[in-house]
């Protein structure tokens, strides 16, 4: 089993068909109004008025596909009293039903809100990398479903050595706060990191 799962994410390819949310939504039977991935829609920018009357734009959009990052230093490991939620010597962050109480510290400390409450069970719920596939040596659902192999799975520094560290974007947190193992490329319109540019368009979504 690898050892500390990473995801990496090419912004450019990413169209923002939600592909990959479908399919995590399917494989793990999650009820509605409960995301284990999100795909934020962030969009700026507008028309100007120049000097000679005439008008140009700066708009821009991308899209952003997050999951749990199995952090370096999860916050919601930290967060929780009863230790239900862990991280397990293949680095996958995930909640132990038997000792969760439903508290939801994990969820409102987690600055990516990848805990999500099961209120039918009155648990935690998160994404776990779809263990059970990587038993088998399948890929997470998320990735083997994106049709534009705009994300991939695998072992952290392999990742790093084929696209190079983290590079943080509006509106992903400080990576400082929890080590995400996280690797993107930047769409070319991204904006930098606590850009107020633009807007989260989809926040009923995310």
């Amino acid at each position: 089993m690898i050892k500390r799962p990473a995801f990496y994410i090419d912004m450019d390819a990413c169209t923002g068909c939600k592909t990959c949310m479908i399919a995590c939504i399917d494989k793990n039977d999650l009820p509605d109004n409960v995301l284990f991935r999100r795909v934020t829609e962030y969009a700026g920018g507008d028309w100007v008025r120049k000097s000679d009357g005439t008008y140009e734009q700066d708009v821009f959009a991308y899209y952003l596909s997050i999951s749990c990052n199995h952090c370096e230093n999860p916050i919601c490991v930290r967060s929780c009293p009863t230790q239900a939620m862990h991280k397990d010597e293949n680095g996958i962050v995930s909640v132990d039903h038997n000792k969760c109480v439903g508290c939801r510290y994990c969820e409102w400390g987690c600055p990516y809100s990848a805990p999500q409450y099961l209120s039918e069970k009155g648990k935690m719920g998160k994404c776990d990398l779809c263990r059970d596939y990587l038993a088998e040596g399948k890929e997470p659902a998320c990735v083997s479903a994106c049709p534009l192999r705009a994300l991939e799975f695998g072992e952290y520094e392999d990742l790093v050595a084929k696209y190079g560290k983290l590079q943080v974007v509006a509106p992903l947190p400080d990576s400082s706060i929890t080590l995400p193992n996280l690797l993107l490329t930047p769409n070319r319109n991204a904006q930098p990191a606590g850009s107020r540019a633009g807007k989260i368009r989809n926040p009923e979504e995310v």
